[in-house]
């Protein structure tokens, strides 16, 4: 550690090959939040850049994050443009020529 500062390269999981992360029922809803917006912000990256075992982690993480964030959730809002039927719709009004 040169300098008093740590090797920011290392910094990663040596448990294996997946990084598992606090049990998402243990986290409280800013945490849990939190850490869905990072692992959604570091999506693409992963998609592009990573080894498949790092994508395979993203995804089980990204699985478990996003099923504790459902369970506690249920009655969520959901906008209609996000719905089959919405989407639908949507598509049928891009067709329609404009004046």
């Amino acid at each position: 550690m040169p300098g008093g500062y740590p090797n920011r390269m290392n910094e990663h999981d040596e448990r294996g090959t997946t990084m598992t992360g606090i049990d998402p029922s243990r986290l409280d809803d800013q945490q849990l939040m939190k850490e869905l917006e990072t692992i959604h912000r570091t999506r693409h990256d992963t998609l592009l850049y990573g080894s498949n075992d790092a994508l395979r982690a993203h995804n089980e993480r990204m699985a478990q994050l996003e099923g504790e964030y459902l369970r506690r959730n249920p009655r969520r809002p959901v906008a209609a443009g996000r719905t089959r039927e919405g989407a639908r719709e949507r598509e049928c009004g891009e067709s329609t020529p404009r004046s």
